[in-house]
């Protein structure tokens, strides 16, 4: 068993000697489930990248942004004890504050659609006439 609060601490304090002000652990790993602990000094960002089929954000210590969009326009603000499921497009990451963050992401989806395949679904079965 991980102790969050533990491991939360030490990848702070990691973070804070990094010469890129971050630190993570990949502590769980189980089939498509992955669960990470994230530390990040204040102002540190994690630049836009992919969005796994499935993940959330909770944050352990601090206060955070995740952007995401075409032009990172959505911008959700979220502090300690707060848990945010992570868009499923392009996103990014901004340590307001030194922030702490668990990353909860299940990296496939066999027989268990993500949100935009079930949304192409149920148009493609209102419109069967169309072909994709």
């Amino acid at each position: 068993m991980d102790d969050l609060t533990a491991l939360a601490r030490h990848h702070l304090d990691r973070a804070k000697t990094d010469p890129h002000g971050r630190s993570s652990h990949l502590f769980l790993h189980d089939g498509p489930l992955r669960q990470s602990v994230i530390a990040m000094v204040a102002g540190c960002q994690l630049d836009e990248h992919n969005a796994p089929p499935a993940a959330s954000l909770q944050v352990l210590h601090g206060h955070v942004r995740l952007t995401a969009g075409k032009t990172g326009h959505v911008r959700m603000e979220l502090i300690a004890g707060q848990v945010q499921r992570i868009p499923q497009e392009r996103h990014g990451l901004v340590a307001v504050e030194d922030s702490v963050v668990l990353l909860t992401a299940v990296t496939a989806t066999v027989g268990c659609p993500t949100p935009t395949e079930e949304a192409a679904a149920h148009q493609h079965a209102a419109h069967p006439h169309m072909a994709g």
